[in-house]
Parts: structure tokens; sequence; C-alpha cells
């Protein structure tokens, strides 16, 4: 959930990190404002919160930012070192729209019979936010985080997976996990991924789908190369394949 890098600039060895703000926030014992580096309050950490909160709410995701100097460039960076005693800077919303077409795909997909699921490494309003806009959950009921997914027994989960749409904060192990609790409920299972971590994932789904951007280990474990990376795709390709299978 945080990335660091250590930079010379102006002469000056700095130690920056960026990354999710929930986790980042608790990593920082300092604050910039106006120029000035005080001891971070939990006012402080209240406003940032609502800010970050409202930059969720309107689909955006949202990085944290925060640094601090160091005496020398190190061999090897440990994230236990660097990721602490941070001064904190301030917040990034960035806009990562989804294609036109993929609200037309989702509500084609439903009419189809199947169920679309987004499952997402950003904070869970902000997955909430943009699931509404595709049509693809109704209630926040329906999100859930990976840290709730953790909690829950394998079944525990497979009771409960049909009552949701969306996965916020997920890792790949748990991307494991919801689709064998979909497979014990009989259904048949697609799962797309890009990274080497979501190989395993892939292997276990009906019909592994890896993306044309992603890694080789992906697609090796997929039975479908996306090759466009486009959601509205595949569900092109459940039309032609329905169509081949009736004929």
């Amino acid at each position: 959930k945080l990335m660091t890098t250590i930079n010379e600039i102006n002469g000056e060895k700095l130690s920056l990190t960026k990354g999710a703000p929930d986790i980042l926030i608790s990593r920082c014992n300092k604050i910039l404002i106006n120029g000035e580096i005080r001891d971070i309050t939990s006012e402080d950490i209240k406003n940032i919160e609502e800010a970050n909160s409202q930059m969720a709410h309107k689909a955006l995701r949202v990085l944290a930012g925060a640094y601090k100097t160091v005496d020398a460039i190190p061999e090897k960076l440990v994230a236990d070192e660097f990721e602490k005693d941070l001064i904190f800077v301030g917040l990034v919303g960035m806009i990562d729209p989804p294609r036109p077409e993929v609200k037309d795909a989702v509500a084609l997909c439903k009419q189809a019979g199947i169920k679309p699921i987004m499952i997402t490494g950003d904070h869970k309003i902000t997955a909430i936010a943009i699931a509404k806009r595709l049509g693809m959950l109704e209630e926040d009921t329906e999100a859930i985080t990976g840290a709730e997914v953790e909690q829950m027994s394998q079944e525990e989960l497979t009771k409960n997976v049909s009552k949701y749409s969306v996965y916020a904060r997920v890792s790949p192990e748990h991307k494991v996990r919801i689709v064998k609790a979909w497979q014990r409920k009989n259904k048949i299972c697609s799962m797309t991924g890009d990274g080497v971590n979501d190989a395993p994932a892939l292997k276990q789904a009906n019909i592994g789908i890896g993306m044309g951007s992603g890694t080789e280990v992906a697609k090796d474990a997929s039975a479908m190369v996306l090759l466009d990376d486009n959601f509205a795709t595949i569900v092109k390709a459940v039309e032609v394949g329905r169509t081949v299978y009736s004929n």
C-alpha cells in the first residue's frame, strides 16, 4: 500500500513516500503547512480524512504524499526504517474514468444473466462511486473490503458471496477465495488479471482472462487473452461464443 524512493534534491537527501492515505497517515508524526513543519494533530488527521472522503466520493483515486530527510542514500531500502516518522505533505486525487462503452456492456451482462463484479485495490468509497456510475451496484452494502473478507471463513464467504458486487482494497489471494466461493455455488466463474500474483486466481477460474498489456505469467495462466484490455470485448466474446454454441 506504500512506495518509497530516496532522492537527492538541491543537495538534500530525501525519502519520499506515496501511498494509500489511511496507511500513510499512520506513519506520519509531522505535517507541512504553509512552509512550516509541526507535529501532526488529531484535528489535522480529521481534516485529511474528510478531504480524502470528499475526493473518493467523486470517484477520484486518492494518493497521499509524505517525506523525511535522510543522512545518506542507503545500499538497501528497508520499509520499517524509511516508512515511519514521516512529514505529511498532502493528497492527490486522480480520475481514471471507465471507458464509455463499459456502462452499456455491464447492462448487457445483466440482461444476459451474467453478474459483473468489481475487484479493485481502490478505496471502498471510490470503488462504490465508480460501480454506481456503471450500474454495477445500487446499495453500499453490496461492497466489501479485503479486510472484511479476511475476517470471514471460506464457508461464510461462500454463503454470502452473491450479496457482493464490489471488493475494495483486495489482495491477490482474496481473488482466489472469491472464485472458489462462486464455484462452490456451481457458477461458471471468469476472472481477469494482469499481474504475476493474479496467476493463481486466473488458473482457479473456469475462464481466466489475461490482459494484453499484462505480464507473460498472467497470460500463460489464462484461457483467453484480452488484447485491448477492454471489458466490453469480453461481453462481445460471450455473445459470439453463445451463438457458436447455439448453432
